[in-house]
């Protein structure tokens, strides 16, 4: 049975193996998370893994105030200084709620 492929999106060429996906966007968030430690802002890429990061006050249940989300192929482009947070934001691909929830000086955590 031939492993499950996400559709082609954003930066990504079709045929990425799920799990490969999977793989880098896990590990690129941990490396995110590393960078900015802290609780703040929560970064989500939808379905693969969710990061809390960026010091300042944090929060203990519920919804995070400030919250970023986008879906894999956003992240990575992003993560990997294919996209600025400013065209993700502009162009809808990013969404970002809360003061805080900027993560201009953050990124990007890898080069290529």
């Amino acid at each position: 049975m031939p492993a499950a492929t996400s559709p082609p999106a954003g930066g990504l060429s079709g045929g990425v193996p799920r799990s490969t996906l999977a793989t880098a966007v896990r590990y690129s968030l941990q490396l995110l998370a590393e960078r900015a430690t802290g609780n703040t802002v929560e970064v989500r890429v939808p379905p693969f893994a969710a990061v809390q990061c960026i010091e300042g006050p944090g929060h203990t249940r519920g919804t995070p105030p400030n919250v970023v989300e986008m879906d894999a192929a956003t992240w990575l482009s992003l993560a990997t200084g294919n996209l600025t947070w400013e065209l993700g934001i502009e162009t809808g691909r990013i969404h970002a709620s809360g003061q805080r929830a900027d993560l201009r000086g953050y990124v990007p955590v890898v080069g290529l």
